[in-house]
């Protein structure tokens, strides 16, 4: 996991290839709020992003996640949530795969817990259990982009 604030990148010691979506003008804090929701994927990237809302929910209510080919890049446009995380995978046979490439690990291990607010973001590398949309004090309505990165981008 890696965090930081999209107005200080180089705090936030991100790999090349992460840095440099980041430093895109159209990934600024600014040009992400302002961008529609839905799929954005500029042309010839090979990553791309959602961006829209989403709810937070009691701790109790979130589910632990963990990709095999995916990073996330999950940064925060409008409101605040915790994500918790996990440092060693958690990925056992027979995971629920909700969505291609989105396993859900039942009792997992937290043992950071993050608060994000606009313009923070947190990185989890492909393997890397994290549980997001965890509310702060009282569930609420949070804008989101989440820029999937491939896997074999992060290899080269």
């Amino acid at each position: 996991m890696i965090i930081g604030h999209l107005n200080a990148l180089p705090l936030a010691g991100l790999p090349t290839v992460l840095r440099q979506i980041l430093d895109r003008a159209d990934c600024t804090l600014t040009a992400l709020s302002a961008r529609d929701d839905g799929r954005w994927q500029p042309e010839g990237c090979p990553w791309f992003c959602h961006i829209g809302p989403a709810q937070t929910q009691p701790l109790a209510d979130r589910h632990t996640e963990y990709h095999h080919q995916w990073a996330d890049i999950q940064v925060v446009l409008a409101g605040e949530e915790t994500i918790r995380a996990g440092m060693q995978s958690v990925a056992q046979p027979g995971d629920e795969e909700r969505k291609p490439d989105l396993f859900i690990a039942p009792d997992a291990v937290h043992p950071v817990s993050i608060t994000l607010k606009p313009g923070d973001f947190a990185v989890f590398l492909p393997g890397e259990p994290h549980q997001a949309l965890c509310a702060v004090n009282q569930p609420m309505t949070v804008r989101k982009a989440v820029f999937k990165v491939p896997r074999a981008l992060l290899e080269v």
